[in-house]
């Protein structure tokens, strides 16, 4: 089914506020994760933070501050940090894909290993609240205790932490990849080809398509949820189904 009306190149977009808690490096953030199959964009709308990457380019810090767009590719581990009341919206590639199943957290590696354990130390409560609350910044914990070593070994020049967590969760996904897919052929595949058919239209004079013009808006569905780097503010666009 071709979905009508998503957002531009049928992106999914949240307003993300990264966590105040103290990792054990003393840093302020979410936790670190990676997508798999999508590129991910923050505009930076408010506050001071960064985000720390790693790739095979090696371990980076970007300064983040009101005004600043910074993107990664599939494969780039990224920690947002929260300095001073930092506000992101994040942009998100396949209808929102990067928070509706294309993530993999840096847990260690024994749990990545573990496709159950995985999923359960993954896991929030289905009900917003204190518990959820817990849950999150053990979780956070969790993917620092993995990442932090992957960081220290590309610093000293050595990727292969970083080679054996791609591998890792390639494994982790493998079985989603047919309901991503089916996401990426009605949203951001559909968006194209119906360009495309514009264009062959105009190309011919014929406007019909014009006459089917429509205004959209919509507002938030969540307001501060717990997402992967923050407390999340999500929308409902067409296309775009994120989790509970």
């Amino acid at each position: 089914m071709t979905l009508e009306n998503p957002l531009p190149g049928a992106i999914g977009l949240s307003h993300i506020t990264p966590y105040d808690w103290t990792a054990t490096d003393g840093v302020r953030g979410g936790s670190p994760h990676m997508h798999t199959a999508c590129t991910e964009a923050y505009v930076v709308t408010a506050g001071k933070g960064a985000v720390q990457t790693l790739s095979p380019q090696g371990y980076h810090h970007t300064p983040l501050e009101p005004g600043t767009i910074a993107w990664f590719s599939p494969g780039t581990v990224h920690r947002m940090i929260n300095e001073d009341g930092l506000k992101v919206t994040v942009l998100m590639q396949n209808s929102g894909l990067p928070e509706a199943g294309d993530a993999v957290f840096t847990f260690p590696a024994e749990i990545l290993a573990d496709p159950e354990r995985y999923a359960e130390a993954a896991a929030l409560p289905a009900k917003e609240g204190p518990e959820a609350e817990k849950a999150a910044r053990a979780r956070r914990d969790l993917a620092i205790e993995g990442y932090l070593p992957i960081r220290d070994a590309l610093r000293d020049g050595d990727p292969e932490p970083l080679r054996a967590f791609h591998a890792a969760a390639a494994r982790l996904v493998s079985g989603r990849v047919a309901a991503w897919r089916a996401r990426w052929r009605d949203g951001a595949l559909a968006a194209a080809e119906r360009t495309g058919a514009h264009l062959d239209a105009l190309e011919k004079g014929d406007p019909t398509h014009l006459w089917q013009a429509a205004m959209n808006t919509t507002g938030p569905t969540r307001a501060a949820g717990c997402g992967m780097c923050g407390h999340r503010q999500e929308y409902e666009v067409p296309g775009v189904t994120l989790p509970a």
